[in-house]
């Protein structure tokens, strides 16, 4: 009889292991993980249920002596009516059991697709898919839920999956007495203690449907807790754009209209140039564009300034050819230039330059932007960062992006000018359009 517990108690590790090693490709993920399923995913689930489980049930057939506890047949049918409706359930039942077939245990079948079916039943029951995930093995926890903390319907769904497991297994049971072996079971060998071995057999069968569930659970958290993760960035992405671009076309309308009245040509030119721009910002999706696009903005952006500054406002780039093709950060250059012209130059009485520059170098890409304007006093350069619109919000979704793996440094003195140095990690095309 202690091969029997020892039976039990290695099924329970069979059914564990499989679980956590099942659920770790990233397809497997997406099937089984997935609460709508068209009738195509339905039957992958069910050959996925089969070919795992029916190996189990194979293995057992071909040792029964050394490897009872490998058939998982039952479990598995159960668990693919659960998770995937009556369908797989009863696809899954009829082709775990084929092994069994062969080894003339011919009432396998009908007991494997009939608890394949109710599995599938038990699921339309469920008021909410997430009652499934959430079942637990424990009978007095789930009286405890339904009594104590009132779920009736959760509770009640919970009871009726306990109610389920028990009358699967004892099935099991009374076919494998009458007829005698036409289906395989774990039974006692022995009358000694008889009550108390059935209750560990019927408690292994619970254990062994909810051990899955609850690990399959965890992956499915965190998947939920990524996916997340994923709508807050770009969430706090679209933030951060839609701070840029108002900001930028409020500055910029101010400039055509300074010139509607002195230079009307002028004004109808930069209207034009502005809905080039426009233009470009509704087309662009991406978090990521090439910074030979960002360079062209730049330029239209410029020269939407230098109509307003005339020849007080100068431009000059120095960029490195290999760096035109490394993906950047949507609208990174801008900002820093529109500050380079707001606060550095707008004030100056002769105006200035604008130096951009642009390096490859081991993997990284170093961008520099510089004037040569009033610069920023040391007082307010201490909360640039934090509290500057522009500099502040490249920084931001710099972080965001990228995490710790980036470089953003300001030096300025004033009269002198101002320098922002910028370093990130080179991203290839695949990665951004993942991100």
């Amino acid at each position: 009889m202690d091969t029997l517990l020892l039976t039990l108690l290695v099924k329970l590790g069979v059914v564990a292991s499989l679980a956590s090693i099942l659920v770790r490709p990233i397809a497997v993920q997406r099937m089984l993980l997935r609460e709508n399923r068209t009738l195509n995913q339905r039957f992958k689930l069910a050959l996925w249920f089969s070919v795992v489980f029916a190996a189990g049930v194979l293995t057992r057939v071909l040792n029964s002596a050394a490897y009872n506890a490998v058939d998982l047949g039952l479990e598995g049918s159960l668990l693919a009516g659960v998770l995937g409706g009556y369908v797989s359930g009863l696809l899954s039942g009829i082709l775990i059991s084929v092994p069994a077939m062969f080894n003339h245990e011919t009432l396998t079948m009908p007991l494997l697709a009939a608890v394949g079916v109710l599995g599938g039943l038990l699921r339309d029951v469920a008021t909410d898919t997430e009652d499934i995930w959430r079942f637990s093995p424990f009978f007095d926890l789930n009286v405890y839920r339904y009594f104590k903390r009132r779920q009736y319907r959760r509770g009640g769904f919970h009871l009726l999956f306990l109610f389920v497991i028990v009358v699967s297994e004892l099935l099991r049971q009374t076919l494998y007495h009458f007829p005698p072996k036409k289906v395989f079971a774990l039974v006692p060998t022995t009358p000694n203690h008889v009550g108390l071995y059935f209750a560990a057999i019927f408690a292994t069968t619970l254990f062994a449907v909810g051990l899955p569930l609850k690990i399959w659970n965890n992956t499915r958290t965190e998947h939920k807790l990524e996916e997340q993760q994923r709508l807050l960035m770009q969430a706090r992405l679209a933030a951060l754009t839609s701070q840029i671009n108002p900001h930028f076309l409020f500055n910029t309308l101010n400039s055509v209209s300074s010139l509607i009245r002195t230079d009307p040509h002028q004004a109808r030119l930069m209207v034009l140039k502005l809905s080039r721009i426009l233009r470009r910002l509704l087309r662009k999706h991406d978090n990521y564009s090439p910074l030979r696009d960002e360079l062209d903005f730049i330029e239209d952006y410029l020269s939407i300034e230098v109509a307003r500054f005339g020849d007080k406002l100068r431009f000059e780039k120095d960029v490195d050819a290999q760096s035109l093709d490394m993906l950047v950060p949507s609208m990174l250059v801008q900002p820093l230039v529109e500050n380079c012209v707001k606060h550095g130059l707008s004030s100056k009485i002769e105006g200035g330059t604008i130096w951009l520059r642009t390096r490859r170098m081991e993997g990284r890409l170093h961008l520099v932007v510089e004037d040569d304007g009033v610069g920023i006093p040391e007082a307010k350069l201490a909360k640039l960062l934090e509290q500057g619109i522009g500099v502040s919000n490249v920084n931001e979704r710099l972080k965001v992006l990228f995490g710790s793996d980036y470089r953003m440094w300001i030096d300025s003195q004033p009269g002198k000018g101002t320098r922002i140095e910028i370093e990130v990690p080179e991203l290839q095309t695949e990665w951004a359009a993942v991100s």
